[in-house]
């Protein structure tokens, strides 16, 4: 696992707040970029953060994948994605950032969080676009938050974690993959464990036998579910978050390409760039200096 090693730009949601303590921040969108001006910049984060945007354009990129700005589109990434923007024209909306201890006092279940297809690590699954009624239903759940957030009541956390569940659960029910409804609950319970343990064990596990092994299934039933319902085989779904933690890795000029590739536990530099090259159509190099 890599652990804490990794040496990104990172931006700790104290920084974003004038309290310390923090663990919960709310903010018109408008207000946050003025701010916050360095943001635009590829940075990662060590919080959950959401932003919902109600006028602006441009584009904004959530590791590595570009996404065009529109109004009632709404966005979550989960701690340690890579992502920036640049905005064209007057940006507004909301943003939240939360800490991953937020909701543990809140919630029985530490993980529930993670039943929510957009807070899987999947870019694709990250961005939606809101139709109306749903886009003014979250638009003014966001109104209750900011609302609530300037008021010392007593219970002031729990109601704003309320309504930020209201927020997940309403988006959740208005943009669910049609293809992932349809799939069995055992298959789908399986596809969330394998996605959770190449998250745990990339570095060290890369093959989709070692995995197999762990959910007590044959490769190639892991396999065909795979291909079934995300499109690619087992091995791809592994290469593809080794791949994303090199892109990770490389925006950051301080660390070098042979440490990235002792931290992704590859045996030699030279293996490393192969690898990357094969799958990304470049060297590590030429990946740096194309982002930079």
């Amino acid at each position: 696992m890599l652990g804490n090693k990794v040496n990104i730009p990172l931006v700790d949601i104290c920084t974003l707040s004038e309290h310390k303590e923090d663990i919960f921040m709310v903010s018109r969108f408008g207000s946050y970029l003025e701010k916050h001006q360095n943001l635009h910049l590829a940075h990662r984060h060590s919080f959950y953060h959401l932003v919902f945007f109600t006028k602006g354009g441009g584009f904004h990129t959530i590791d590595f994948t570009r996404f065009e700005t529109q109004p009632n589109q709404i966005y979550f990434m989960v701690p340690g994605q890579v992502h920036g923007w640049n905005f064209e024209g007057e940006i507004d909306g909301y943003v939240v950032n939360f800490s991953p201890s937020f909701f543990q006092s809140f919630l029985l279940r530490s993980d529930y969080l993670d039943s929510f297809p957009f807070f899987n690590g999947i870019v694709h699954d990250s961005v939606i676009n809101l139709e109306y009624p749903l886009s003014d239903k979250i638009k003014g759940l966001f109104e209750d938050i900011i609302h609530h957030n300037s008021q010392k009541a007593i219970f002031q956390d729990d109601i704003m974690r309320a309504l930020l569940l209201q927020i997940f659960i309403l988006v959740n029910q208005g943009s669910s993959n049609p293809k992932l409804q349809n799939i069995p609950s055992y298959n789908y319970t399986l596809l969330k464990t394998f996605q959770k343990l190449i998250e745990k064990h990339f570095t060290e596990l890369k093959l989709p036998m070692e995995y197999a092994n762990l959910l007590y299934v044959t490769p190639n039933h892991l396999n065909a579910l795979c291909k079934e319902h995300l499109g690619i085989q087992a091995g791809e779904v592994i290469r593809n978050r080794i791949i994303l933690e090199a892109k990770r890795q490389l925006i950051n000029q301080q660390i070098s390409i042979t440490e990235i590739s002792y931290l992704l536990n590859f045996k030699d530099n030279s293996y490393f760039s192969k690898f990357f090259k094969k799958q990304v159509g470049m060297t590590p190099e030429e990946f740096r200096k194309r982002t930079h």
